[in-house]
Order: C-alpha cells, then sequence, then structure tokens
C-alpha cells in the first residue's frame, strides 16, 4: 500500500491510529494550529502528490470546529496534488438535518455534503447514516457501512431464543429487521412522535415484548430521550430482560449516567465511531460495551484503495 495516505483530524485520533495498525500502513502526521484571530489552520506533514489519501474525522463536539478542521484538511490535499480524497466519515452528525418539516429551516445535511465536495472530497465513506436519503445529498460516491454485524457477534454470546429486537420508531425499524435477522430473534417496533430535539412521546410498542429478553437498537443515543421514553412503554408490557444497543453512543448531557441508572437495564453496547470519554468509560464500565469498527473501515479503505466491492463486505458473515 505504498500509494495510501491516511491522515486523522483532532475528532477522534484513537479510531485512525486503529484503522492504521489494521491496514499495515502508518497514519501521517497533521498539523493544526489557530492564529490569533481564532482562525484554524491545518498542514498535512506527509506527501500527497498522486497518491490516495483518506481523511478520518467524525462529526463530534464542537460538531463546527471539527467541520471547519475536515474541510481544511481536504483542501490541503486538494492543493497537494493528491490523486484522489475519500472523507472516512464514522458519524455525519448533519444527517439528522435531512428534510424540511418546517418553514424556512435549513437543510444542514445537504449543505454540508455541499461543503465538502467544494474542499476537494472525491468520496465518502460513512457508517450508519441516521436516513439512507442522505445519500442523494452528495454529488460523489457514498459508501455506506454498517455495524449490525459487529453488534451481532456481540449479542451471539447470550441465550437468544427467546429475543425481540426493538426500534424507537417505524424509522429505524428496517435496521432493527436486519439486526433481527441477523440474530435470529423477533422485531418490534415504538410508535414515536417528537416534539422537539429532546422531548418525544411512544405511545406503544408495535410487536411480542412481554416474558422476552429486549435489544433495544437504534442508531445513535445522544440525549437518551426516546430509549428512557421507550423503556417506560417496555415496562408496563413486562420483558424478562433489557438491553440497550446503538452504532454511534454520543451520550450527551448525562445520558450515559441516565441509562446506567436504570436497574432493568443489564448492558449498553455501542461502537467506537465516535470517542467515549475516558471518565464516563471508568465510571460505567459495569454496563457499558465498546465494539470496534476499525476492523470494518480499515477492510473498507483497503476496498476502496484497489478497487474492490465495498458492498461485498456486508454479503457474508465476517468471520469472528
Amino acid at each position: 500500500m505504498r500509494d495510501i495516505a491516511v491522515f486523522s483530524g483532532s475528532a477522534h485520533p484513537e479510531l485512525a491510529q486503529e484503522v492504521c495498525t489494521h491496514l499495515g500502513v502508518p497514519l501521517s502526521p497533521t498539523r493544526v494550529s489557530r492564529f490569533a484571530n481564532d482562525c484554524l489552520e491545518v498542514q498535512l506533514q506527509a506527501n500527497c502528490r498522486e497518491r490516495d489519501v483518506f481523511i478520518i474525522q467524525p462529526l463530534v463536539r464542537p460538531v463546527q470546529e471539527h467541520l471547519v478542521e475536515l474541510l481544511m484538511m481536504c483542501d490541503a490535499a486538494r492543493g497537494a496534488s493528491a490523486g484522489r480524497i475519500t472523507v472516512v466519515m464514522p458519524h455525519y452528525s448533519y444527517a439528522r438535518s435531512d428534510k424540511k418539516d418546517a418553514p424556512r429551516i435549513s437543510l444542514g445535511g445537504r449543505l454540508v455534503a455541499d461543503l465538502m465536495v467544494a474542499a476537494g472530497a472525491s468520496r465518502v465513506l460513512a457508517m450508519t447514516l441516521h436516513a439512507p436519503q442522505v445519500h442523494g445529498f452528495f454529488s460523489v460516491p457514498v459508501d455506506h457501512l454498517h455495524a449490525l454485524r459487529e453488534l451481532a457477534a456481540h449479542f451471539r454470546k447470550y441465550d437468544l431464543s427467546r429475543t425481540t429486537v426493538v426500534s424507537p420508531d417505524l424509522g429505524n425499524a428496517k435496521e432493527a429487521a436486519a439486526f433481527a435477522r441477523l440474530i435470529g430473534a423477533h422485531v418490534a417496533a415504538g410508535a414515536k412522535q417528537r416534539f422537539a430535539d429532546d422531548r418525544v412521546s411512544i405511545s406503544s410498542v408495535i410487536g411480542e415484548v412481554a416474558g422476552r429478553d429486549v435489544i433495544v437498537l437504534d442508531d445513535e443515543i445522544a440525549k437518551g430521550s426516546t430509549v428512557l421514553e421507550l423503556l417506560e412503554r417496555l415496562r408496563e408490557l413486562g420483558p424478562r430482560s433489557i438491553r440497550v444497543a446503538c452504532t454511534h453512543g454520543l451520550f450527551a448531557a448525562g445520558a450515559l449516567k441516565r441509562l446506567s441508572d436504570q436497574p432493568d437495564v443489564l448492558e449498553i453496547v455501542c461502537t467506537n465511531t465516535v470517542p467515549v470519554p475516558v471518565a464516563d468509560h471508568e465510571e460505567h464500565k459495569a454496563k457499558l460495551s465498546i465494539l470496534s469498527i476499525a476492523p470494518a473501515l480499515a477492510e473498507a479503505v483497503r476496498r476502496i484503495h484497489n478497487g474492490e466491492s465495498v458492498s461485498a463486505l456486508f454479503d457474508a458473515p465476517r468471520s469472528e
């Protein structure tokens, strides 16, 4: 892999280093500095000329800071005559801004996609976008990975004979159904209505839950209000056990503590698409399990570099 160059922004360098370890290539250095007027400056400190450049940067808090950093890295690579620039974005936070559900509202998902392309991105590698239509916001190819196989491999260590996968809403039901097929479980979904970013109402749960082992599956957990509301409805139906799983464990505003404090939640499972603060991990490690998606990202990067199929990654189960 002599023609590949992998750079990381400051959002999640640990994940970038792990991806490079699986690829067997060094993580190329990046220098991020700040002028006295608070403007950022980025320098890629390795040769990019005619190389296949991969820039790893999830959009996590502070999102705008990391976004501008990513745009500048793309621009720097383009200015350095990179052969191709692929943005590896394990978490695209602006994917939630994907529809016009109020007058005169911005579509941040499309705008930020346009900004990346304008900055020089020629391809995007993403993981578990909030909605499939976000693909269409990009005018360059998008390879969309999911973490369902990593999550399935984790849960297969349990007895799954009486398991139901529950989606908090109908929008995520397709992903929950795919996950249920992977582990041979039933599927159910909540009937959710959202009133604000952190205020939701789930009136009922559609599916068989009573006396069963429940795995609540969502694409991301931010404040945790949806999951907590769903837990209230589930308790009314009498499940035998409850576990919570997601791809993106954002755990904002004390969400991880609130979920860990629920006595009937046996386990909280997420992946390392976004960094979980060390303090939170240590405090709640009795219930929190973090799975690595670095091997999947590394394999996708390798396939993109070699011109191989990325969708073939999901055609057969990965060996454990």
